[in-house]
């Protein structure tokens, strides 16, 4: 049989083809023409193909599908500004540990330094934020180089990928004998490990003979579905427990050993702190606000991650999971009667935790107008359900929610991650409203940060995607403005962070979706409500008070 009459396959195909041999359902897209080919080969595989308005919000989508799901998102891109808009997302997901292939387009290879239409050096740009990144260089190797990639994702702590792909080498067809088309399950190993039994060992007669433990559990705890291994052990073993990022959520509210409020305390006090899948970087203020007469064990899937920024006692590198259940077993028969001697030891923290909500309680009972952000969020609390997914985009309004608001399952919790970025609401609303259509998803955006991504809301309409936005409208960005003035003075607070008064409930309108403006707080939960029964996506637009801050933002270190 000659070559002519073989069948042939192009390089856009082969890319579906990959994608369908990891389990990728959908992808994230901002259209251009170095990669619709790709579309006419996800149409074939029957991947959706999902266009948005923004390519930063096609990277923060396929960011927060990879969360939701387990399974890496997927991004494609055109070339140039394409790829250049999606940096921020891809950067997000590298410090997030979110595992997501973006594909770029590029000019082709036959036009190589000629100055094609969108030509650019991607791979030098993406390469310091993402975990692999390589241009493809013959149609032939397409499907073998997203097999490559998507493995690359999971290289330790998982992250991002990136290919560049030549418009030629796309849209070039070749015999299918020659293209490598790797099978579904057939070149990925299992990246689950129990870590070192000695050090396993160890952690277990620590535990065993703490007086004060405390455990912090993390974003890994939820990323590698950790969740019944580290309940297992906190109420097996009697230790509090802390959850930050992704962890949020692993133990329901009111278990006894959820604790929120009381961290700084605990870790003030321990003799024995395990932080699992959480690095020490400026939200553990670098490891220095820990007791330090404590011993302190870390847990992580990086080796690179632990004793990073502080001497540790012991380090485990493993899947939090595994490591977690070893413990578990490892302890077991020889509790030595830990739930007794702890008792004094959680009332203490419960006793901590109280003082804490009592200092809160005038703003979060507040009935004053321009509304107090504690009132929103403590509402926003009460609204949700165990079915609810809780998504936080923005600075102050957020951080004031991250002491108040607690999601009711694991999983249900999504925040951009140590990056910071803002925008990620509206295309993290997108991703998990897709991914989980039975489940409710309820977003709470400040105004400067839904600004950034908000056209997206028509995506959100157009796919018919309900859930329950809310705009703590101060207009200002009033993290930064907390800090000018902290630190210039009244007279230079306001430079560069004013917005202006914008209504976003008549935005949500405009775009086909429910909106309501709310001023008066007991208008908030019937607002709420109003837009879970509107069956659309929705924009509770709330005016909260612009000179009310939270403490997380007040003690930020670079105000001091």
């Amino acid at each position: 049989m000659t070559e002519d009459s073989q069948e042939l396959i192009s390089g856009g195909h082969l890319v579906a083809k990959a994608l369908k041999a990891e389990g990728v359902e959908r992808i994230y897209t901002l259209c251009g023409g170095h990669i619709i080919d790709i579309y006419d080969g996800c149409v074939d595989e029957g991947i959706e193909v999902v266009d948005v308005r923004h390519e930063q919000v096609a990277a923060h989508a396929a960011d927060g599908y990879a969360r939701i799901t387990g399974k890496p998102g997927c991004a494609v891109v055109t070339a140039g500004p394409g790829t250049t808009d999606a940096v921020t997302g891809v950067a997000n997901a590298f410090r997030a540990e979110s595992p997501m292939l973006l594909i770029g387009g590029q000019g082709a290879h036959s036009q190589h330094k000629m100055g094609s239409l969108q030509d650019l050096p991607h791979v030098e740009m993406m390469a310091p934020i993402s975990k692999f990144a390589a241009t493809v260089p013959d149609t032939a190797r397409v499907a073998d180089m997203v097999s490559m990639a998507f493995r690359e994702c999971y290289h330790g702590a998982p992250g991002p990928s990136f290919l560049e792909i030549p418009r030629d080498v796309l849209d070039a067809k070749v015999p299918v004998a020659k293209a490598r088309v790797p099978e579904a399950g057939q070149y990925r190993a299992s990246t689950r490990t129990a870590g070192d039994p000695a050090a396993v060992e160890r952690l277990a007669d620590l535990l065993v003979h703490s007086e004060k433990p405390a455990i912090l559990l993390g974003s890994q705890v939820w990323t590698t579905r950790a969740t019944d291994d580290a309940i297992e052990l906190v109420r097996t073993l009697d230790v509090p427990a802390y959850m930050n990022g992704a962890g949020r959520g692993t133990l329901p509210p009111g278990d006894p050993h959820h604790f929120q409020l009381s961290r700084r305390y605990a870790f003030s006090n321990a003799d024995l702190i395990v932080i699992v899948g959480t690095p020490f970087d400026f939200r553990m203020g670098y490891g220095k606000r820990l007791a330090p007469d404590a011993t302190v064990v870390q847990i992580d899937l990086d080796y690179r991650t632990v004793g990073k920024n502080r001497d540790i006692d012991l380090g485990i590198v493993g899947d939090a999971g595994m490591v977690l259940k070893a413990v578990t077993e490892a302890a077991s028969g020889r509790l030595n009667g830990g739930a007794v001697r702890r008792k004094a030891w959680l009332e203490e923290l419960r006793a901590a935790e109280q003082t804490a909500i009592e200092k809160r309680l005038p703003g979060l009972k507040s009935d004053a107008s321009p509304i107090h952000p504690y009132r929103l969020v403590s509402e926003i609390n009460e609204f949700l359900t165990e079915d609810s997914i809780y998504i936080g985009d923005g600075g102050d309004i957020v951080t004031f929610s991250g002491q108040v608001v607690q999601p009711k399952s694991p999983g249900h919790w999504m925040d951009p991650g140590p990056l910071g970025t803002l925008g990620v609401g509206v295309p993290f609303v997108l991703a998990a409203k897709q991914a989980r259509p039975d489940k409710e998803v309820v977003a709470l955006f400040g105004d400067g940060a839904f600004s950034l991504t908000g056209w997206d809301f028509e995506t959100l309409v157009r796919y018919n995607l309900p859930f329950v936005g809310i705009v703590g409208n101060n207009s200002s960005m009033n993290q930064i403005r907390y800090g000018q003035r902290a630190k210039y003075g009244d007279a230079r607070e306001r430079i560069g962070n004013t917005l202006g008064n914008v209504h976003y409930d008549k935005f949500a309108q405009m775009l086909g979706g429910y909106g309501e403006e709310v001023r008066d707080p007991a208008d908030i939960a019937p607002a709420l409500q109003q837009a879970r029964e509107s069956g659309l996506p929705s924009l509770i637009n709330v005016w909260v008070d612009p000179d009310a801050y939270a403490p997380g933002t007040m003690n930020q270190t670079m105000y001091k």
